[in-house]
């Protein structure tokens, strides 16, 4: 791994972690064990390095998307490995990382919404295709609605005061998809949804 690479992945898992407000470039060069010359030698800011940190992550959770869809049997099987992939990814994230990047890091942030409303609705939109023609989802679904609404539930996590006393982000996330597919799926899904939940369970 490259020493930028190094520095954006430390400084996000204190971001995932803190908040970026609370994150200075100080803490950052302590929690590696260089100088904050280095730090400044591959970024020209902290909001650059926010900016790319964020960029990166996103990149990552992208291309897992993509591979989920690829290597998966259905499109339910896919939103399976989505879960997986989200308990993973936002395992201990601090919800109010968003709020942060849409305070203090303009630039970062538009780089979330531009990923939320291109990439993520497209793969939203390509999964439901994908279940309709798979006779796993029903034939009758509004595809450009439902897109819409997963992609705004997939925000509510990131919003503290809509779950109050529940700040577990991978929790709210795996609830909300888990009823979304129970609410897109045919009869044939359904039952295609209890098979990979028992099987879960098992692992």
């Amino acid at each position: 791994m490259e020493p930028q690479e190094r520095i954006m992945d430390t400084a996000f898992s204190l971001f995932r972690q803190y908040g970026t407000r609370s994150i200075t470039m100080d803490d950052i060069a302590v929690k590696m064990g260089i100088s904050k010359k280095t730090l400044y030698a591959h970024f020209m800011d902290k909001d650059d390095l926010v900016t790319q940190a964020i960029t990166r992550f996103i990149g990552i959770v992208d291309q897992e998307c993509q591979t989920n869809r690829e290597k998966s049997d259905d499109a339910i099987q896919e939103l399976f490995l989505v879960m997986d992939m989200l308990d993973r990814r936002m395992r201990n994230m601090n919800p109010v990382v968003l709020l942060d990047l849409q305070k203090f890091h303009a630039k970062a942030y538009q780089v979330f919404i531009n990923y939320q409303n291109n990439s993520l609705a497209n793969t939203i939109r390509e999964n439901l295709e994908r279940g309709i023609s798979e006779g796993l989802y029903r034939p009758d679904l509004d595809i450009r609605i439902l897109t819409q609404y997963r992609v705004y539930g997939c925000m509510l996590s990131f919003q503290p005061e809509t779950f109050p006393g529940n700040s577990d982000m991978t929790k709210v996330q795996k609830v909300l998809l888990e009823n979304y597919l129970y609410g897109v799926a045919s009869a044939k899904g359904y039952k295609l949804i209890e098979k990979y939940k028992q099987l879960s369970l098992n692992i």
